[in-house]
């Protein structure tokens, strides 16, 4: 399986600059990211979404969870959004 690369939308870009998410996105970065690139589909905190949301996976971090969707052809790994869990499933 070949590294995923990992690109980030605008919604996450704009979280992931302000205050109250500035030492989490240094914990995504350093140790969730190299996780993801390696494998997306699999691990202790990665759990594929049901319903209208099939596409989408989550990663447990804490009490917030990272969405994101895998592009496979393009071997591209889409960060959506982060979110506490109390307002992730809203």
């Amino acid at each position: 399986m070949s590294n995923f690369i990992i690109a980030e939308t605008e919604t996450f870009i704009k979280k992931r600059n302000s205050p109250r998410f500035k030492g989490l996105y240094k914990k995504i970065r350093d140790y969730v990211y190299p996780q993801l690139r390696a494998n997306p589909y699999f691990g202790p905190h990665i759990k594929k979404l049901k319903g209208d949301y099939h596409e989408v996976y989550r990663y447990r971090i804490g009490e917030y969870r990272l969405f994101y969707a895998i592009e496979k052809e393009k071997v591209i790994l889409f960060i959506l959004n982060l979110e506490h869990r109390q307002s992730a499933y809203d």
